[in-house]
């Protein structure tokens, strides 16, 4: 089985050369609490493909001139709307399924 978009598969030189960053820029996002990759029990980095997406999201937004504060502020607010929208996929299908059969919906 193949392992999942949170597993911590790659190293920090694999992880930069995937997304375009030099290392030290990854650990700069690191420092200011962009991203937490995963540990080894001997301390190295270990990168997701969801860290990957993060990073990439990041480059797309410091190259559109936003600085690392509102990079933390907008990556906070989609991650909220995201949650917001599982939250409400979640209550319809509940009042679908409370819905009486043969009767419209929405």
């Amino acid at each position: 089985m193949a392992p999942g978009r949170d597993a911590a598969v790659y190293v920090m030189s694999v992880a930069a050369d995937l997304t375009g960053l030099h290392p030290q820029t990854l650990r700069l996002y690191e420092r200011r609490g962009l991203l937490e990759p995963a540990r080894t029990d001997g301390g190295n980095r270990r990168y997701s493909d969801a860290d990957l997406d993060q990073l990439r999201r990041i480059g797309q937004l410091t190259d559109a001139g936003v600085n690392i504060e509102g990079v933390r502020r907008i990556l906070d607010l989609e991650a909220k709307v995201a949650e917001l929208n599982r939250a409400l996929d979640q209550a319809r299908r509940a009042a679908d399924a409370l819905r009486p059969k043969g009767r419209p919906g929405r």
